[in-house]
């Protein structure tokens, strides 16, 4: 099937492994088109079996208890992105010689035949903020579009909705890619590579792989981060259509076929006339919210894939001003006494936090939770000299305590031993303690969240919660 449309699905016998949030549709999508569908899940617990209800009410075949098992007569699987490419379910399916597609894969095979282009975004960090700030400017351009993929509205419902896009702005995570071997972008951009997801891919080496397979068959540009060599490298890698171009964005003066930043403003010399001496003004630094260095990068690989389709200048300004940034990204919460307050619970890894640290020059750190195999000296040596003081919270606090022993040992640290509901007010309770006028308490946890909270965002909303208690009781 490599690549080409399927247009008969009756009598196929597909199997989707997993339930959730992609798994579903897909099996429903597929039932719908004729397929004769099986959905295997590894969990049977009570959620489980709520969902098999509604979709063996349809008349599809699920089996809970056992995802390992390849159900005979199967001739395609369809997977959830996060099912892991070692387990059984996979090898057998390999062994039989059949193709295993993802949701991506599968919607992207669904296209019509005059779908809209899309504009790919992937990278460790940044994606949805840029997929988001690209968005806005394509609409700014008056073009129909919308952000999907991993940020939550799904491929599938977008691609077989009754809505007409012109392009469509779309997040993919390395399990997304990982699954999706035919998919080819009319552009596409990697943010940036940093450890992340170790466990699933195996390697640095195969998760870089991964995400290289975004620039696959792209058309008119793969964009790539100067400051990042590896981006550049998978481009070089890539088998792209002839006259493809690499394209790198820069917070520094720009050459050739980069966009960069040049005193506040940024600027194109990639898609003007004439690069070598000519530049296009697209907007000013202080247009983008928040104007931190990885958002200012992000607004640049936005404008950047923007461009590659064809947008005027003026529609990048008027996105980037119009983009309102989603809440626990760098979100100001309050100033109280000269401390500037920041809600950066998003930074659920070390790179995240990298950035959000170098966004401000004296910090108060609340930092901790699960720290996913991560380690923190290269983090905490390199913002060393921003700190004034850290509070520490969380299931793997005490990884990031040592690695402050190592390499900031005259930083005050504040361990807290407690994951009650009150931990986060004693957190920035002793933050506002440390701080001085003119610096910033930052929660950039640089952990996930989920050893005291549901999500990043409850994290993120116990911290404002918290901030605004100790601004009333001064009230």
């Amino acid at each position: 099937m490599g690549g080409r449309q399927v247009t008969d699905w009756q009598g196929r016998h597909v199997t989707v492994a997993g339930l959730g949030v992609s798994g579903i549709p897909a099996a429903k999508v597929l039932h719908g088109l004729g397929a004769a569908v099986t959905v295997v899940n590894d969990g049977d617990d009570e959620r489980a079996r709520a969902q098999a209800a509604e979709l063996e009410a349809l008349g599809i075949t699920v089996r809970l208890g056992d995802g390992a098992t390849l159900p005979e007569g199967t001739d395609l699987v369809v997977t959830a992105p996060g099912w892991k490419p070692d387990k059984p379910l996979f090898t057998a399916a390999r062994e039989a010689g059949l193709e295993i597609w993802g949701d991506v894969e599968l919607a992207w095979r669904l296209r019509g035949p005059d779908a809209a282009p899309w504009l790919a975004v992937t990278g460790t960090n940044g994606k949805t903020t840029t997929v988001q700030m690209l968005a806005s400017i394509l609409k700014a351009a008056g073009l129909r579009t919308a952000a999907v993929g991993n940020i939550g509205v799904s491929l599938l419902d977008v691609v077989l909705g009754d809505e007409q896009y012109d392009v469509l702005a779309v997040e993919l995570s390395s399990y997304q890619l990982h699954w999706a071997p035919s998919l080819r972008a009319h552009s596409a951009a990697v943010l940036n590579l940093a450890p992340d997801h170790l466990d699933w891919h195996g390697s640095m080496e195969a998760y870089a792989k991964d995400k290289g397979r975004v620039y696959e068959g792209n058309r008119i540009a793969c964009v790539y981060n100067v400051a990042d060599k590896a981006t550049e490298d998978l481009v070089r890698e890539a088998d792209v259509e002839e006259g493809c171009r690499a394209i790198g964005f820069t917070l520094g003066t720009p050459g050739p076929s980069q966009l960069g930043v040049v005193d506040g403003i940024l600027v194109d010399r990639a898609f003007v006339e004439n690069r070598q001496k000519n530049a296009q003004e697209l907007a000013e630094v202080s247009d983008i919210d928040p104007p931190a260095p990885h958002n200012v990068a992000n607004a640049l690989a936005a404008a950047a894939l923007a461009r590659a389709f064809g947008v005027p200048a003026k529609a990048v300004r008027d996105g980037l001003r119009a983009f309102t940034p989603d809440a626990h990204r760098i979100a100001h919460v309050a100033d109280l006494d000269g401390v500037t307050y920041i809600d950066d619970s998003k930074a659920t890894n070390t790179h995240a936090a990298q950035a959000s640290l170098a966004a401000y020059e004296s910090i108060v750190w609340i930092a901790g939770g699960l720290a996913k195999g991560a380690t923190f000296d290269e983090l905490v040596a390199g913002a060393a000299k921003r700190l004034r003081g850290v509070v520490l919270i969380g299931a793997d606090r005490a990884l990031i305590r040592e690695a402050l022993a190592r390499h900031a040992p005259e930083v005050p640290v504040v361990d807290l031993d407690r994951t009650d509901t009150g931990a986060m007010l004693a957190a920035v309770r002793e933050a506002r303690a440390l701080a001085q006028a003119g610096d910033t308490v930052l929660l950039a946890p640089a952990c996930a969240s989920m050893d005291m909270f549901v999500n990043y965002n409850r994290r993120g909303d116990a911290f404002a919660e918290a901030v605004r208690e100790l601004a009333s009781a001064d009230g």
